[in-house]
C-alpha cells in the first residue's frame, strides 16, 4: 500500500532513499501499482522487461508495450530527470514556508527560471486531489469568509489595484484543556481543522453559495458575516449570520479562525512570493492550503504529493503562459 512506502525526515535520509533516477523509479512503481505491476494494455502481471538508460519506461513481456511511469502524473512527458522532480517535490513539500522560483531554481541548479516555474506549477496542480472531500461533520462547526488580496501597483496612482476576491472555509474544532494545565487557552480552546480557499469572481450569492455547496457538508452549523448573499444558506445548512457592525471584537468571538488563516495567507503571499499576479492565485491558494491541512503531519507531504500527483493533470509551459491553463478549484471537480 502507498501509505507503507518510507518518506524521508531529513536530507541525508533522502538522500539514502533516493540516490539515482532507478530509486525515484522504483518509487513511482511502488505507488502506482502496490501489488506489482499490470500491464495498462493487456493486463499481464509478469516482471516487466527494465532498461537501465530509461529507468521510467516499463515493457510488458507479452505485449510488448512500453508503459511510462510518469503518463497520467504531474511528470508526464518530461524531459528533466526524476532526481530533479523528487528534489523538487521534497522541497516544496517538507519546507514550512515554500519557496519561491528563484529559490527552487537555485536549489535545484536548473538553468531557466521559467523552467523552475513551470515544475513548481506542475506540482502545485500534484496538491489537488480529484473529488476531495467536503469538509465538516459532527461536532464541528465551519467559519466561512471573504477577503481581498492584493496590493498597492507600480505606475497606477495612489489607492489599492489588482484585487482579487477570495473566499475561505475552515472547520473549527476544539481541545480540551489540559487537567491542571497552567498554559492559556487561546480562543477558548478552539483550533482550524480543514481548508478550503477559492479565487471567486463576485460575491454574489450564486458564487458564494456554490462554493460551501461544493466544499462543506450538508446540514453543518456554518457561521458567516450576515451579507444578504448568504441568505440562501439556511436550506442546506444550520446556518448562524453574525452581525459585525463594524465591531472587530465581534469577529475575533465569531469568525477568529478564518480571519487568522486570511492574515496568515496574506504574510505568506507577501513574505515567500512577494506577491502573486491573479492568474495564478489559484495556485498558491491551492499549495497553502495543502500545507495548511498537512501542518501537524509535515513529512508526510512529500509522499502525499507524489501519491497525489498521480491522478490530476498538469499545465504546459504553453498553457502557464497563455493563461489558457485553469488552476484546479473545488468547483472545477478536477480539483
Amino acid at each position: 500500500m502507498v501509505r507503507d512506502l518510507p518518506f524521508p525526515r531529513s536530507l541525508p535520509e533522502f538522500q539514502r532513499l533516493f540516490p539515482d533516477d532507478g530509486a525515484c523509479a522504483a518509487y513511482l512503481e511502488k505507488i502506482r501499482w502496490p501489488r506489482g505491476f499490470i500491464c495498462p494494455k493487456c493486463g499481464d502481471s509478469q516482471e516487466p522487461y527494465r532498461f537501465a538508460n530509461r529507468p521510467h519506461v516499463l515493457r510488458c513481456r507479452v505485449c510488448k508495450e512500453d508503459t511510462a511511469l510518469t503518463a497520467d502524473t504531474v511528470m508526464a512527458r518530461t524531459r528533466t530527470p526524476l532526481s530533479t522532480w523528487f528534489w523538487g517535490a521534497y522541497l516544496i513539500s517538507s519546507l514550512t514556508p515554500g519557496m519561491s522560483a528563484v529559490q527552487f531554481q537555485r536549489q535545484l541548479g536548473i538553468s531557466r527560471y521559467e523552467t523552475a516555474f513551470q515544475l513548481l506549477h506542475k506540482l502545485r496542480a500534484g496538491m489537488v486531489r480529484p473529488e476531495r472531500d467536503r469538509i465538516g461533520n459532527v461536532g464541528d462547526h465551519v467559519e466561512i469568509d471573504e477577503t481581498w488580496v492584493g496590493g498597492k501597483t507600480r505606475g497606477k496612482g495612489r489607492g489599492v489595484h489588482s484585487q482579487t476576491l477570495v473566499i475561505g472555509a475552515v472547520e473549527v474544532r476544539h481541545k480540551e484543556p489540559k487537567e491542571g494545565g497552567k498554559a492559556k487557552v487561546r480562543r477558548g480552546g478552539r483550533y482550524a481543522g480543514r481548508l478550503r480557499l477559492e479565487v471567486v469572481p463576485s460575491r454574489t450569492a450564486e458564487v458564494l453559495c456554490g462554493f460551501i455547496e461544493s466544499a462543506v457538508v450538508p446540514g453543518t452549523f456554518v457561521v458567516t458575516d450576515d451579507w444578504g448573499a448568504y441568505g440562501k444558506l439556511a436550506s442546506s445548512f444550520d446556518h448562524l449570520p453574525v452581525v459585525e457592525g463594524g465591531d472587530p471584537q465581534v469577529a475575533e468571538d465569531y469568525l477568529p479562525i478564518i480571519h487568522l488563516v486570511f492574515s496568515n495567507l496574506k504574510a505568506w503571499l507577501t513574505g515567500v512570493h512577494h506577491g502573486v499576479r491573479p492568474q495564478h492565485l489559484q495556485a498558491y491558494l491551492n499549495e497553502f492550503t495543502f500545507r495548511f491541512n498537512r501542518r501537524f503531519y509535515p513529512f508526510n507531504s512529500f509522499r502525499s504529493l507524489l501519491g497525489i500527483g498521480g491522478a490530476v493533470d498538469a499545465p504546459t509551459y504553453d498553457q502557464l503562459y497563455s493563461g489558457e491553463w485553469e488552476h484546479p478549484t473545488i468547483s472545477s471537480r478536477h480539483g
